[in-house]
This record gives C-alpha cells, sequence and structure tokens, in this order.
C-alpha cells in the first residue's frame, strides 16, 4: 500500500462522502466507501482501513443525534445482528478476495436496482409495522453484509422504513445500530488479521475527511433535498459495483 497522490486521490474523497452519509442520509450509501477503495486495494485492506474511520464517524454523529432514537427499533436491529456478525466471521475465513470484490459490487449495483424499484412502484416496503422477528432478521442481515462489505444499511433500511419512522428518528437509529455494529465487528477483524499497521496509519491520514464528512452530512440533514444525495450516489454505486462484479468473475 503507498500512501501517494492517487491513493488519496481516491480514498480522501471515499471516506468523506462515507462521513456524509451516516452524519445525515442514513448510512445506507457508507459502503461506497470500501467499493471504491477495493478498485485499487485488495478488499480486506479495503475494509481494514474502513471499519475505524467508520467507527469515529459513528461516534462523531452520536451526539447530534443522542437520545433521537427508536429504542425498540434499535434493540431489535442491534440484538440481531450478532449471529450475523459471528456468520460473517466464518465465511470471512473460507473466502477469497475475487468472493469479497464480487459480495461487494454485487451489494451495490442490488441496492441501486431496489431503490429504483421502489421509485417506480415496484416494490414498496410495508405499511403495517412488523414485530421483533423481522426485526431480529433484519438485524441479522445487517450484521452480516456489514462485516463481510460493510454493507448493512441496506437490510436495516427496508426493516426501519416500514416502522414509519420520522426522518431525523430514523437516521438517530442508523447511527446507534451501526455504532454497536461496528463495535461488534471490531475484535474478529483483529483476529482474522484484517489490520495492519499500514491501515491504521491509512486510517490516521483519513481520520480528518472522516470527521469532515459527518460533520457536512449533519448539516445537511435538514438542507439538501434527499432526491438529489442520493441520484448521484446511486450512479457512482452502480458503475463501481459493476466494475468490481466484472473484475471478481474475470
Amino acid at each position: 500500500m503507498e500512501f501517494d497522490f492517487a491513493f488519496f486521490a481516491v480514498a480522501a474523497p471515499a471516506v468523506a462522502f462515507a462521513g456524509l452519509s451516516k452524519g445525515g442520509f442514513g448510512s445506507g450509501p457508507a459502503f461506497m466507501s470500501s467499493a471504491i477503495l477495493a478498485l485499487v486495494l485488495e478488499p480486506s485492506q479495503a475494509l481494514g482501513i474502513m471499519l475505524p474511520l467508520l467507527m469515529l464517524m459513528d461516534v462523531s454523529a452520536l451526539k447530534p443525534y443522542w437520545n433521537k432514537w427508536d429504542r425498540i427499533e434499535a434493540k431489535r436491529l442491534i440484538l440481531g445482528s450478532i449471529p450475523g456478525v459471528v456468520l460473517g466471521a466464518w465465511l470471512y475465513q473460507i473466502a477469497n478476495a475475487d468472493l469479497f470484490r464480487f459480495l461487494i459490487g454485487a451489494m451495490s449495483v442490488l441496492f441501486v436496482f431496489y431503490q429504483i424499484a421502489v421509485a417506480r412502484g415496484v416494490f414498496r416496503p410495508k405499511a403495517t409495522k412488523h414485530g421483533p422477528a423481522v426485526g431480529g432478521f433484519a438485524g441479522m442481515v445487517s450484521g452480516f453484509t456489514s462485516f463481510i462489505s460493510h454493507a448493512g444499511g441496506p437490510p436495516s433500511s427496508i426493516y426501519l422504513l416500514s416502522q414509519r419512522l420520522d426522518k431525523t428518528t430514523y437516521q438517530a437509529t442508523t447511527v446507534i445500530v451501526f455504532w454497536a455494529i461496528n463495535a461488534f465487528k471490531f475484535v474478529p477483524y483483529a483476529f482474522l488479521g484484517i489490520f495492519s499497521a499500514q491501515t491504521f496509519l491509512a486510517d490516521l491520514y483519513l481520520a480528518p475527511f472522516a470527521v469532515l464528512g459527518v460533520w457536512i452530512g449533519v448539516k445537511a440533514h435538514h438542507a439538501v433535498p434527499e432526491r438529489l444525495f442520493f441520484g448521484f450516489t446511486y450512479v457512482m454505486l452502480l458503475g463501481t459495483g459493476t466494475k468490481l462484479v466484472f473484475d471478481a468473475l474475470t
């Protein structure tokens, strides 16, 4: 891993974007940062760099959304995420780099198509509230996908949207949920050798961009139209995800 201009030209905007997403827009597109980094680094390096930065973003976003989350929904997702993280740790031990590229890319593409389907009315989150079993399952899927690709946002989003939360409660709930999930992931990542001296050095260089992104995201939460923000995000996700899937299969 070389900390040259090309690295920072890719990594700095990716990290700032993740912070922006986690700070103001429900954390869903934050996993795009891992997808972008995986274009220029090994997937394990991308995951190792991003987890401490995501944890820093989580802590930075806790204060502005403190105690504004839905306690019941957060508890369901957090408890459900624990077996998902365990399953993700097990899969990581038997998977290769191309599988991770495929998983990260496929999650990116599927997320975009999910949003298009919702926008066109092909798929709609259920209007009725779900019970603890559905919340626990959504948490398990989030824990699993978060472990393998930092892509736990979409499963949690589908569940939380069906619970009819207001915008800020929804945002605050994602903040506390992924603060917990990312904390759960740290020890398994360490034991699996995902972290290294180089990934931690990269984290030191990129930390200011993470904090700046969260700060901008919190400010933008009440100011920027979500449709415009996510429209740009989906285009980038689709292109990045398609490239990763192509690399994995060829």
